[in-house]
């Protein structure tokens, strides 16, 4: 963005709009050092009024964030009022930062005695204080006790720019930026309901970081879900991490629209975001959805070889005994990439948390799987049944036992998932009981295994292959 002004620039908002589009970086979120935090990404326009004189002169904006992009600032004016000649960025840096925030305001500066050495306008505030006072005259004041101005300081970061107006008066401009500092990402709750059929009550809040250097106080919020180019790279400190709920209009859900390729929500009411917080917003309504459970052991994965895999040595899958547990739904609207918590009832009717895992950007009748865990009663064991290689006829056939044991004192379903991967061409050619899924790459079996007992799969596939596959044979 260039700085500018003119009769044709968007209108200015009435209040600070902010826009934030979504980080993965856990520095934003976790607790650590106190500080700011260079991540992040967020676009402001926020009004500002300007008491101008006419001609050239210079005004100081401060308040700003600590992490701001001088390349991407531009300040417009309303109508034709003046004129920005250029600018500058002070970045927040100790006190000078606080005292930054003063310049062009009234302030009074005490000794450490509590009398007055100068009243008047503060014109510079690094390497000593330049106090311009009602006489006309300007004062240097490098040992002083404290300043005093009326109303509280402000932190962050401040722009200097010399403008040149045509009259003198009140005028109205708006301010755009962007910075670091800021974040979202989707959080989401799922507590499983009791009894055989997987249902759970699901609730969907956004994650809102501040680690800007600012509070933010009355925004109108709008988060972007997606993921849109950004090329400047951002690094910093870890932050303090504490959370906050943030103070909304009402309880209305956010509005949905689409912003090119992406989708945006925005918030129904003005909010707050304290810095140094974690702040969190609804996105969707509470409601109970259906879902997928399944305990699943699995052996390989969709890697294909350059050529046949003939050696007796390669073991497709490589050697597996946990059995995972997961968790599939169906995404009842479009779901932002965010975390999935997963609660469900103890003996005693209390929510414990079973495991979490992260959500992608899932579309509207998408499917949302994750794993849980690893199961603590379920086990399995796989072994190589038999082998034979046929080089003249360029086939390969192998067969393989599974074992699976279930120490818990309940029947469990376990979903066995195998990938035949010495090469791309195979067929079944035997197996214990009918796969429940088989495509190019993957069988599936479905086992019940008996409380505290176990249970097997046997199957056998055939590979096949040209000269041209594998010209040794």
């Amino acid at each position: 963005m260039a700085a500018g002004t003119g009769a044709g620039a968007i209108a200015a908002p009435s209040s600070t709009t902010l826009t934030l589009y979504r980080s993965d970086d856990a520095s934003l979120f976790s607790a650590g050092d106190n500080g700011g935090v260079n991540a992040g990404y967020a676009v402001a326009r926020e009004p500002r009024q300007l008491e101008l004189t006419s001609g050239t002169q210079d005004i100081s904006l401060g308040g700003l964030p600590q992490y701001l992009d001088p390349e991407a600032m531009a300040l417009n004016v309303d109508g034709d009022a003046a004129q920005v000649i250029s600018q500058r960025l002070l970045l927040s840096q100790g006190q000078n930062a606080a005292l930054g925030s003063l310049i062009g305001q009234k302030v009074d500066v005490v000794s450490s005695s509590g009398q007055s050495l100068a009243s008047g306008t503060l014109l510079r505030a690094s390497d000593g204080l330049v106090v311009q006072e009602s006489n006309g005259f300007s004062t240097l004041i490098r040992d002083y006790a404290a300043v005093r101005a009326l109303g509280s300081f402000q932190t962050g970061s401040s722009l200097q720019l010399r403008v040149d107006a045509k009259r003198a008066g009140k005028a109205q401009a708006t301010l755009s930026y962007t910075t670091a500092g800021l974040g979202w990402r989707a959080a989401y709750v799922g507590t499983l309901a009791q009894g055989d059929s997987c249902k759970m009550q699901f609730e969907s809040r956004a994650s809102v970081a501040n680690r800007s250097g600012r509070d933010w106080k009355n925004v109108q919020l709008t988060l972007v879900a997606g993921e849109p180019q950004i090329t400047k790279q951002a690094g910093g400190p870890r932050p303090m991490a504490f959370a906050v709920r943030a103070k909304t209009a009402d309880a209305a859900m956010p509005e949905q629209a689409t912003l090119a390729d992406y989708r945006t929500y925005t918030m129904p009411g003005a909010v707050d975001l304290p810095d140094g917080s974690v702040s969190q917003l609804p996105l969707y309504t509470t409601r109970s959805i259906a879902c997928e459970r399944t305990s699943l052991y699995e052996n390989g994965g969709g890697w294909v070889p350059p050529q046949p895999m003939i050696s007796q040595d390669f073991v497709p899958g490589g050697e597996n005994t946990g059995i995972v547990s997961t968790l599939q739904f169906r995404a009842f609207d479009s779901l932002p990439a965010g975390y999935l918590r997963v609660l469900t009832a103890d003996r005693n009717g209390t929510p414990q948390f079973i495991g979490e895992g992260r959500i992608s950007d899932t579309p509207k009748g998408s499917d949302a799987r994750i794993t849980l865990g690893q199961a603590f009663d379920l086990r399995g064991k796989r072994e190589r049944t038999s082998f034979h290689v046929d080089k003249n006829g360029r086939t390969l056939d192998e067969a393989f036992r599974i074992t699976l044991t279930n120490a818990g004192d309940s029947p469990r379903t376990v979903t066995v998932r195998e990938h035949p991967q010495r090469w791309r061409q195979w067929t079944l050619v035997s197996s214990s009981g009918k796969p429940s899924t088989q495509t190019t790459d993957t069988l599936e079996f479905k086992v019940t295994v008996p409380a505290s007992g176990s249970a097997t799969v046997d199957y056998a596939v055939r590979y096949t292959w040209t000269a041209e596959d594998n010209p040794q044979g």
